[in-house]
């Protein structure tokens, strides 16, 4: 078992424990309070792709802060096969789903379990896969599991949302059922958003990608489309009572928010109960958005970053009436997938805070926010050298993470 020990020591020192089997393991950056060890320097030091200014002070590059309860991370286990999602269930137990298509049972020991049957089959190329999970509300009733996934259809694929009931024995999924399809459909492999969380009102919320290409990225701008979306639904997939354009006829009656472009971050926020995502950008221009129902975040529009290639996105634009700005953006990107809001419960500091897995980043982000505006800013396990692909906070005040290579942490006061 990797463990990681950080600690507040004069000179901002980091002492690092490594396991018995030699593997070297960096909890953070820096550690210190942040309450009282706010800096002007940002936690990022590498050039920016474009000289664009942010909207408002605080935008970017906040001010670095640093932990100060000493905590440490553990490596539960390293046997996943490429986890994307993860849900604690009441019992303490994990259930993860993996990106070529299982879905597994892990026990807070970090033992393993077989791959449950029952889970439909999904198209595997590039960034699809089996996605993002989470279960119903009143999960110890009736034992519903709500997953999204890349769909293969006629035509190529979709993100799909199903649901279906964890057996009482645990080895199967029951009665799986697909209940939202965002259309249209599209023969490619990026791009599919696909978080799932419950908001506080018993509704589902999925986040849906743009699907990359230059044909499918218009759709984002499209409120008769279902591609760079967030939506909400009933349970049984029905557009959820208040949504924006439910009665309006100006968009499909399942759409929360659009102008998107590649969601995989969807989180509650513990105290205010709003709706928060973080979203890939190109080159440059992650970004945190709060999300309001109708609103649109701007993508492809309006962008903090570039193309792959160093071209200009549409008119180079970051700012247009209309559309949202976001609270908060990376660049150079950190690829941010998967992320929580911390109640508290075991590191006090980090009540209310923010934390953000960083697959090209390589770390978890912290984000401290006040106000809706971001304060400051951690990374925490960078030199883990893992792509963190999804955060969660555990039954026991604690943090989960998840990597593409196939690791489960553990992260909790020391």
């Amino acid at each position: 078992m990797v463990k990681t020990f950080l600690t507040l020591a004069a000179a901002s020192t980091l002492f690092v424990a490594c396991s018995t089997t030699a593997s070297r393991s960096n909890g953070a950056d820096s550690s210190g309070s942040a309450a009282e060890d706010t800096s002007a320097v940002s936690v990022e030091t590498k050039a920016a792709n474009t000289s664009y200014k942010p909207a408002f002070a605080g935008q970017t590059r906040i001010g670095a802060v640093k932990t100060g309860t000493a905590f440490e991370s553990k490596v539960l286990t390293s046997d996943l096969k490429s986890p994307w999602g993860i849900v604690q269930l009441p019992d303490g137990k994990f259930l993860i789903t993996e990106k070529g298509g299982t879905m597994k049972i892990v026990n807070q020991s970090g033992v393993v379990g077989a791959a449950l049957s029952g889970v439909p089959a999904v198209d595997p190329k590039g960034q699809g896969g089996l996605l993002g999970i989470t279960i119903d509300p009143a999960f110890e009733q009736n034992r519903m599991v709500y997953w999204a996934f890349s769909e293969p259809v006629s035509g190529g694929n979709h993100t799909s949302l199903a649901k279906g009931k964890l057996s009482a024995d645990e080895k199967s999924i029951e009665n799986a059922t697909v209940i939202y399809r965002a259309t249209p459909a599209y023969n490619g492999s990026l791009h599919y958003g696909g978080r799932v969380i419950f908001d506080r009102q018993g509704n589902l919320l999925l986040s849906t990608g743009e699907r990359s290409d230059m044909v499918t990225r218009p759709q984002s701008q499209d409120t008769n489309s279902g591609l760079g979306k967030i939506i909400r639904i009933t349970t049984d997939g029905k557009p959820a009572a208040g949504n924006p354009f439910l009665t309006n006829g100006q968009g499909r009656p399942e759409i929360y928010s659009y102008g998107h472009r590649n969601v995989q971050s969807l989180s509650i926020h513990p105290v205010t109960g709003d709706i928060w995502e973080a979203e890939f950008g190109p080159r440059g221009g992650d970004e945190i958005n709060l999300v309001q129902a109708g609103k649109n975040y701007g993508w492809p529009t309006i962008t903090y970053g570039i193309e792959y290639s160093g071209k200009t996105i549409g008119d180079g634009i970051q700012q247009k009436e209309g559309m949202e700005q976001p609270v908060y953006y990376w660049d150079p990107v950190i690829s941010p997938s998967g992320m929580t809001f911390y109640s508290g419960k075991g590191i006090s500091e980090w009540k209310n805070n923010l934390f953000i897995g960083g697959l090209s980043g390589m770390h978890i982000a912290r984000l401290v926010i006040e106000n809706n505006k971001v304060t400051g800013e951690e990374r925490l396990l960078s030199g883990e050298n893992q792509r963190f692909r999804a955060v969660i906070e555990g039954n026991d005040g604690a943090l989960y993470a998840v990597t593409d290579q196939g690791r489960l942490y553990w992260i909790g006061k020391k």
